[in-house]
């Protein structure tokens, strides 16, 4: 029998429809209530020290999955949703850390003495680039997803960090000051060819992500006069033009939804910082909780229809043997069910099975 999710209770156990082949399995379909599935991961300091949240798309009914004297900070969701990256001071010093997505079985990945901090998955799950300082300066480098085989890409006299992968895999855009100022960069994932993309002189730009079509990255600048800073986040294409606002007055740290409709993102206000979400035009902000360093739970972003059939292997939800996109249990955007910690199956945009 196919486990309930975790997140989901029978509301009865007599079967909506039951159908008994002459061979091969069972196939039942039940009456279940689903919670909304957390969407978000985000730090917040409400005990006095940083550590990892999530919560589901509307802000509430918020989790807390780490518990530790000391700061717990950046986290980013693995694409298969099954892991959280993040940075940690528990051992003594910054280093990067993984836990399952639930919080539990913490694992250190780096053991060095430097400064190592913002993880970042490949989009297939088998590497994370990550900043460290265990050379001299500020670098970029690259680690197989257990923590082996760090490599370097960057090397560089100036701060090299944030380092974002394209959904395609073939490259990592990046925060760099090598030029004089922050500026966003973007290089293939081996290191090379790199290219500056922003130079405004009056804008320090950092805190790239792209948007799941990799047509675009979103980033944060922060423009200072004579009498203060503030923070702004701004839409680009990939190659640095058509270069947008999209939200102002202390906004910063903007991670693109996994369907691209939407833009989190950190208000940094007094005395405490805020997430909010802005559809991917600029329009419908909303606040969702207090917090920072928002990072999307990945996965299927389709919404199905009902009834929706459950599948044995988790990835092709209309069970015909392919993974084709085309699958008529989902609406627009059609597409198939990617491996799930909660259930082989759809969820929709608001979290809901």
């Amino acid at each position: 029998m196919t486990e309930v999710a975790p997140n989901c209770s029978l509301l009865t156990r007599t079967p909506l429809r039951l159908e008994l082949p002459f061979s091969g399995a069972v196939t039942a379909e039940l009456n279940a209530a689903c919670a909304p599935i957390p969407q978000l991961a985000f730090v917040n300091v409400a005990d006095g020290n940083a550590e990892i949240y999530v919560t589901n798309p509307t802000g509430s009914g918020a989790l807390r999955l780490t518990s530790n004297v000391t700061s717990d900070r950046q986290p980013a969701w693995s694409l298969d949703a099954g892991k959280i990256a993040f940075t940690s001071d528990r051992d003594g010093n910054s280093e990067i850390y993984v836990m399952n997505a639930d919080g539990s079985n913490p694992v250190r990945l780096t053991n060095d003495p430097a400064y190592d901090a913002e993880p970042a998955w490949s989009p297939d799950g088998a590497k994370i680039a990550f900043t460290s300082d265990r050379d001299g300066n500020f670098e970029i480098y690259v680690m197989n997803a257990d923590g082996s085989n760090p490599v370097r890409l960057t090397n560089d006299a100036a701060h090299d960090g944030e380092p974002a992968w394209s959904p395609d895999g073939t490259k990592i855009a990046f925060t760099s000051d090598r030029d004089g100022k922050s500026d966003i960069y973007v290089m293939n994932a081996d290191g090379s060819g790199v290219v500056r993309l922003t130079n405004d002189p009056s804008t320090a730009n950092r805190s790239a992500d792209w948007s799941p079509d990799g047509t675009k990255i979103a980033f944060s600048g922060t423009s200072c006069s004579s009498q203060a800073c503030s923070d702004a986040f701004f839409v680009m294409n990939a190659d640095g033009s058509g270069i947008r606002q999209l939200a102002c007055c202390d906004a910063r740290d903007p991670a693109w939804s996994p369907d691209g409709r939407k833009i989190a993102f950190t208000i940094n206000a007094s005395p405490s910082p805020r997430i909010a979400v802005v559809a991917a035009d600029g329009t419908n902000l909303v606040e969702l909780t207090s917090g920072s360093d928002p990072s999307w739970r990945r996965g299927s972003t389709c919404v199905p229809t009902s009834p929706v059939e459950i599948c044995n292997n988790g990835l092709d939800d209309d069970c015909n043997g392919l993974v084709d996109g085309a699958d008529p249990a989902c609406i627009v955007p059609p597409c198939d069910c990617q491996l799930d910690p909660y259930a082989p199956w759809c969820y929709g945009e608001d979290g809901m099975n």
